[in-house]
This record gives C-alpha cells, structure tokens and sequence, in this order.
C-alpha cells in the first residue's frame, strides 16, 4: 500500500513537496522528493525526532534521505542532524563555524528551552558536519527533473540563514524562521534586525507572488503575508526601506 503524507501526519505542498509541524516549539521539516533521491530541510531538535523524521522520509520517499539542508543554526532545527548519516549536508556560509565553536551554547540552550540535558549532549556530540557551504546560490539536482535551489538569503534572524526554493506549479520556498506565522518573528543575540527586510525581499524575489511560503514555525502563507512581515519587521527596528 502507499503511504500518503497525510498517513503520516504530514501536510503535502506541491507534488513531491510536504512537511511536517513537529511538537513542542512548532518547528517545520520539509521534504522534496526526487528520483532516488530526497533533501530534508532541517532535522528537528533532537537524535530521536531527526531519527523519526528520517524514517517517515524514508517511506514517503521510497528511499533513503541523500541530502539535507540547514535553514539556520538553532538547536531545534539542525540538533537532528545526526540521525541522517551519509547525508550531504547544507548551510549557509560561515554556519559549520558557528555550529562548531558554538556547540556548548547550543547544548545549553536546547536545555534551557526544555530539552533533556542528556538527549541534548548526545544530539551535540553526534551532530553531522556541514560540508557544503553556500555562499550564493546552489542547485541541486535530485534526479527525474527535480531540481532545488538552495540560497544563501541572509543575514536576518540569524548571521547565516538558507532558503529552498522548489520550482514547480506552486513553487515552495522554505523560509527558515525568517518567515513565522505562529507568532512574532523571532531576534535573538544572533539576529542581523537591519539586514532582515532585506533577506525577505530576496525570498519574495526567489518565489514570487505565486508561490508558497514555508515558515519555520506556523502555517504555510503567500506572499502577501511575506510582505506584510517585512514592513512589520522594517517598522519595529528602524530599518528606512
């Protein structure tokens, strides 16, 4: 029998295209789903929830996940990584840097936002290098006329941020959290406030007014609520447009 994406408590996107809200902080994994191969967009906040997000592709797909893609460095989006050995990893530029000199923060912060103390260790010491780093744009090629393009969009909620665009009819692109509907975008220390308009405007000229747009956290929106979120973040740290 064939599984669906709504079997597994996935939402399809476009044909090819689904992801999944996971549980706790509302975090969003996508999965675009080639000819033998398949990408992940971010891995979940843990070993175990990548190690589920890795089965539920496998089946989807038909086939093992053979790339993976980091929208940016918080725990609860790249602390899965682990669980997809063998996977191509991808991230902006500048990211595996990050993630390498910053794994004591991200460990403490996974534990400060409630994840268990040990689930974090092991997550931290098992996390995948990030081998390729894009500066630009990068397309890859995932086999039967699949073609995705990763852009390097930011800075903007983080220093290094990475979107996905799925050409197709709709086209998807994956946002990361520089797009949230399920609450106001948020800034940390990491955050860039003066460059994140900006990194919105390049994600409206990635997809266009047709597309869909996949948060990081909350429900899939248009363009017009991309647009609405930029001037939002423009007016609330004095960013002149």
């Amino acid at each position: 029998m064939t599984v669906t994406w709504e079997d597994l408590g996935w939402e399809r996107v476009a044909a090819g295209v689904g992801r999944c809200r996971l549980p706790v902080w509302d975090c969003t994994a996508g999965l675009v789903v080639g000819d033998g191969a398949a990408l992940m967009v971010d891995a979940g906040s843990s070993l175990g929830e990548g190690a589920r997000l890795r089965t539920w592709a496998q089946e989807l797909a038909g086939h093992r996940v053979t790339h993976l893609a980091l929208t940016h460095p918080h725990f609860d989006h790249v602390l899965g990584a682990g669980a997809f050995a063998g996977a191509e990893v991808f991230g902006a530029v500048g990211v595996e840097a990050v993630l390498a000199r910053g794994r004591e923060a991200l460990r403490a912060d996974a534990v400060a936002h409630g994840l268990e103390a040990r689930a974090a260790e092991e997550a931290v010491d098992a996390m995948a290098p990030v081998r390729h780093q894009v500066c630009g744009e990068w397309t890859l090629d995932l086999g039967g006329g699949r073609q995705v393009l990763l852009a390097n969009v930011g800075p903007g909620h983080t220093g290094h941020d990475l979107a996905v665009l799925v050409p197709g009819d709709p086209e998807v692109v994956f946002c990361g959290d520089l797009v949230e509907e399920s609450g106001d975008p948020q800034a940390g220390p990491d955050a860039v406030p003066s460059h994140w308009p900006a990194a919105l405007d390049r994600l409206l000229d990635l997809g266009g007014e047709d597309a869909l747009y996949v948060p990081g956290h909350g429900a899939v929106v248009d363009s017009a609520f991309v647009r609405a979120q930029r001037d939002a973040l423009a007016a609330r740290f004095g960013v002149s447009r």
